[in-house]
Formats: C-alpha cells, sequence, structure tokens
C-alpha cells in the first residue's frame, strides 16, 4: 500500500472515530478507485452507511466484501446481525449459520455477544422450523411404525439443521453398502432372548470375578508414551473405564473363561464374529461413577456389538449416532459402533455390561469369510 493510500485510510478512520459518516463515505469512494480489491474499505463502507441508518447500504456494502473474501467472519456475523434488524430472524440464521462454521478458535472477546446472538437466532430459527415441518408431517395423515417414525424424525432434524447424519466410520474397515444404522432390530437376533435370560448367572460370574482379582480388570484405554492420545487423555491408563476380557482379538482367554465357565459356554452358542487375529472380542466393560466415555468409532462395520447390562446402580446413558438410549436391566441391544458413540455412568456407584462381538447380519457367509481373509491378507502383506 502506498502512502498515499495509507493516508487516506487514516482520514477515514478518523472520520468514523468522529462519526463523520459523510466525510468518511466521501473519503471511501475515493479509496475504493484507489484499491478495488481491498476488503478493508468495503467493511468502512458498510459501518459508514449504518451510522447514517441506510442499513440496505450497509449490507451492500458488506455483500461487496464477502464477494471479495466469502470466508470473512466479521463481514458475515455483521450481515446476519443486520438482516435480523432488517428482515428478522429467518433472514438471518442462514447468515448467522455460515458465520459460525468458520468461527475463530479464539475469537476476541469484543465479539462474544455478537456470537451468542448469533448461536440464539439460529438454535430458535432451527427449532421453530423443526416444529413446523413436524406439524405439517402430522397433518398428513399418515400412519408409520415406531421404527419408521423414529427414521423419518431423524430425517426432519437433520434437514432443518438442529443435528448432523452419522455414517460409519471404521477405524480398520468401512465395508460399503450396508446400513448405517445405529441399534438393529432385536428381531434380527432371536437368541439375545436366551442372553438377556442368563443375565443373573453371567452377573454372578462377574461379581466374582471382581471379588477375586479386581486388579484383572486393566484399563481399556492404554496408548503406548509418545502416540496421540486425543480425546482419551482423561481415561488413558485408567481404572476408571476398565475392561476383563473373555475372548480377545479372536482369542479365547483361557483364565477368564476357566473363572467364569457358564458365561464361556453361553458365549460358545451365540453367533460371534470369528476371524482369527481380529474378532471375537467378548468381555466385561466396567465405567466408574460418573465416568463419561467421549466420542468415537469402531473398527469394523462388519460386525457389530452386543450390549447386556450386568450391573446398573443407577442411570446409564448411550448415545449412537442421533440415538441416545438408557441402559436398563434385562435388556440387551445390538449395534454398529462405526457410528459415532460415547456413554455416561451418572450413576455414583460402578457400572459394568457385558460386550460381545457379532457378525452383521447383512454381510452373507461368503463375504465374511472373504473379509477375514482380506485382513489377513493385509498383515502377510506388510509382514513380508
Amino acid at each position: 500500500m502506498s502512502t498515499g493510500e495509507t493516508s487516506l485510510q487514516v482520514q477515514v478512520q478518523q472520520a468514523l472515530g468522529r462519526r463523520d459518516a459523510a466525510g468518511a463515505l466521501a473519503l471511501l469512494r475515493q479509496a475504493e478507485a484507489e484499491a478495488p480489491g481491498d476488503v478493508d474499505i468495503r467493511m468502512q463502507k458498510a459501518m459508514a452507511r449504518r451510522m447514517v441508518g441506510d442499513l440496505d447500504g450497509a449490507i451492500a456494502a458488506l455483500d461487496e466484501a464477502l464477494a471479495i473474501e466469502p470466508y470473512n467472519f466479521v463481514a458475515l456475523l455483521s450481515k446476519g446481525a443486520l438482516l435480523e434488524r432488517t428482515s428478522g430472524g429467518k433472514a438471518a440464521a442462514s447468515v448467522y449459520r455460515n458465520a459460525l462454521k468458520i468461527l475463530p478458535a479464539e475469537p476476541p472477546t469484543a465479539f462474544a455477544p455478537a456470537i451468542a446472538r448469533a448461536r440464539e437466532v439460529v438454535d430458535e430459527t432451527t427449532d421453530a422450523l423443526v416444529a413446523y415441518l413436524d406439524a405439517k408431517a402430522a397433518g398428513s395423515g399418515l400412519t408409520l411404525d415406531a421404527a419408521t417414525q423414529a427414521r423419518f424424525d431423524e430425517g426432519v432434524r437433520i434437514f432443518a439443521g438442529k443435528t448432523r447424519p452419522y455414517h460409519s466410520d471404521g477405524i480398520l474397515l468401512t465395508y460399503p453398502r450396508l446400513p448405517a444404522i445405529p441399534f438393529y432390530d432385536r428381531s434380527l437376533f432371536p437368541w439375545l432372548t436366551e442372553l438377556e435370560a442368563a443375565t443373573d448367572t453371567i452377573r454372578a460370574e462377574l461379581e466374582g470375578a471382581l471379588a477375586a482379582d479386581e486388579k484383572e480388570f486393566a484399563p481399556y484405554i492404554a496408548y503406548k508414551p509418545g502416540e496421540p492420545v486425543n480425546q482419551w487423555g482423561e481415561l488413558n491408563h485408567s481404572h476408571r473405564w476398565s475392561s476383563y476380557f473373555l475372548w480377545k482379538d479372536g482369542a479365547r482367554q483361557d483364565a477368564a473363561c476357566e473363572r467364569c465357565p457358564k458365561t464361556a459356554a453361553l458365549l460358545d452358542t451365540i453367533p460371534m464374529a470369528r476371524q482369527p487375529g481380529f474378532a471375537p472380542t467378548a468381555m466385561f466393560s466396567a465405567l466408574d461413577a460418573h465416568t463419561h466415555i467421549p466420542a468415537h468409532t469402531g473398527s469394523t462395520n462388519t460386525r457389530l456389538l452386543v450390549h447386556l447390562p450386568l450391573i446398573l446402580p443407577g442411570p446409564a446413558r448411550f448415545r449412537v449416532g442421533n440415538e441416545m438410549r438408557l441402559w436398563e436391566m434385562g435388556q440387551a441391544w445390538a449395534f454398529d459402533d462405526t457410528i459415532e458413540h460415547e456413554a455416561w455412568n451418572d450413576a455414583d456407584k460402578l457400572r459394568v455390561i457385558l460386550i460381545i462381538d457379532i457378525w452383521n447380519p447383512y454381510l452373507t457367509e461368503a463375504e465374511r469369510e472373504l473379509v477375514t481373509g482380506m485382513l489377513n491378507a493385509k498383515n502377510q502383506f506388510f509382514a513380508n
């Protein structure tokens, strides 16, 4: 920028400082001619237009700035505020939403009230849209079964921007064309009833294992020094989330199975995902009082996880995608852990569940064999 342009910019700032909007606008016309691609000039013009009450002119100036720099956070936030004044929250919501998408990690404190207002308008507008869409759907006269209604309701909230869609995202393998279903229909697993009926038997053996040597419940999260722990910092090497393996990565844990023989025998009757070197894993998973397992995804959608609560001293929540459930004694469920999920033990005492790997029911027998071979072949490839 030349000395003359710098001086002109200083004069504009001085005019705005003494609230001489007319003088500032005159100087800005000259500045625009000299620097047609300068975003700051458009921002100053918007400020001057706002000073004289020309809100439409201020919006137009901000649009000029955004045409040059579409991801200018201040311009978007300012435009949202002006649209809210001229046209209401609905008109402002989409602009505010775009501003919040590019919110700086540490925005200046001076922007805090405007950011809070942007969030408020977006939330109010989104909630109003959801209510409107729900009412329209209710007026259709169509009757849906519970599962279809839940899917449609989730679709409404995704469409309205209230939440986001969740997809399978396996750490090891995301197998294509399998449905991304958070909790699978129980009818696909008729043996769940038998598993649930054995709750007392399994719990008795679990309590025996806890009493015999609670130290055998090892921290589930155990990163090596130097490995990035990401969201696991609080639980890394912590007994607040611990596990006792009956099967681990496809290997039967003989000592644990001998200590829990009835549970081990029951596991042998369940169609666990058997992939030598990879699966199944079957374990008692213990979560300490008032402990949160942060959002994460599992290894592959070719298998699902089954949860059976065994010790449940109070409320405990579990979220998969957009669906939140409470564990209840005597009730098991199967879910896709490659969809983002997290858990909370809100009770004052330890919560323990049984976790079992099973095959995804939409995988054919041939695919099960081929996928297992593929996983082993990859290990062989890198071993040679």
